[in-house]
């Protein structure tokens, strides 16, 4: 299958590389150039397009809107495409992504991605993936080879953002309770791998748990997901939400405090920082 990937952060990068490795024709654009193993490089979007299926991942609403929508490259594309859209992105504008595809007559799935870079390397990601039947059958062997399981969100795309959002809602709350529960547990002269080795064992054995329980152990946050990152999809959360009239508190305390971790300058680094924050202010 020829597949164009427009895109190549660290989880374009890994996107592509496996499936150039699982034998697909892989083209790409980049905004700032670049080069990965067995794909070949594009100059524009609009050349990522002419493929049978095109995968976009790039970083937020803006940078969609910019280079496919006001650059008229998606309505260039090879009639017949199936375009994936893996960025997080607004509710909102997925609905207006529906009717674009519509109008230039190109098939659209959703399929924002469960996983930080280590796990794209791996093909393990967990793909929220929404579309039309017949537009998911074609981006299957796609999403296979980039995922570990697809899990399907119905039929209409916009349902697969609301998910991712929500599942990243839940990480950072995860964060904030365990950092909460720090603050608890050491001012009273338990010792927090001691705490972890306790949850992680009991009630909260989950892959989120795992990973941010270290990083807290061990004060560690080099990116794997930024904090600037996850305030963005806070804030498309609590939008998502504000549409719809209805309030979520505890959306609103960890977006909150999100932002206050990467006022304080902690927004290149990995969005469990916000746990660091908590622990120093409390």
């Amino acid at each position: 299958m020829e597949i164009g990937i427009i895109g190549l952060g660290a989880m374009g990068r890994a996107i592509a590389r496996n499936l150039a490795a699982a034998g697909h024709a892989v083209k790409a654009w980049n905004r700032s150039g670049g080069d990965v193993a067995g794909v070949r490089m594009v100059e524009t979007p609009a050349q990522a397009l002419q493929a049978d299926v095109a995968l976009t991942m790039l970083s937020d609403d803006a940078a969609i809107r910019s280079v496919l929508l006001e650059t008229g490259a998606l309505a260039q594309a090879r009639r017949g495409l199936v375009h994936i859209v893996a960025s997080t992105i607004s509710v909102a504008f997925a609905r207006e992504l529906v009717e674009c595809h519509r109008t230039v007559k190109i098939g659209y799935v959703a399929a924002p991605v469960l996983g930080r870079p280590d796990v794209a390397a791996k093909g393990e990601l967990q793909v929220l993936a929404a579309g039309q039947p017949a537009a998911l059958d074609t981006v299957r062997p796609v999403l296979e080879v980039i995922g570990k399981r697809v899990w399907d969100m119905g039929a209409e795309p916009p349902t697969a953002y609301a998910a991712k959002l929500a599942c990243n809602m839940m990480i950072t709350m995860a964060i904030e309770a365990m950092a909460e529960a720090v603050v608890l547990t050491e001012s009273h002269g338990l010792a927090r791998e001691r705490f972890f080795d306790l949850i992680l064992h009991t009630l909260f054995g989950s892959r989120s748990y795992q990973v941010y329980s270290a990083n807290i152990m061990h004060e560690r946050y080099e990116p794997g997901f930024k904090a600037s990152l996850g305030l963005k999809d806070l804030r498309l959360a609590h939008a998502a939400a504000e549409q719809l009239g209805r309030q979520l508190p505890m959306l609103d305390a960890v977006r909150q405090r999100m932002g206050e971790a990467v006022s304080a300058g902690g927004g290149e680094r990995d969005w469990s920082v916000m746990a660091d924050y908590t622990i120093r202010s409390a």
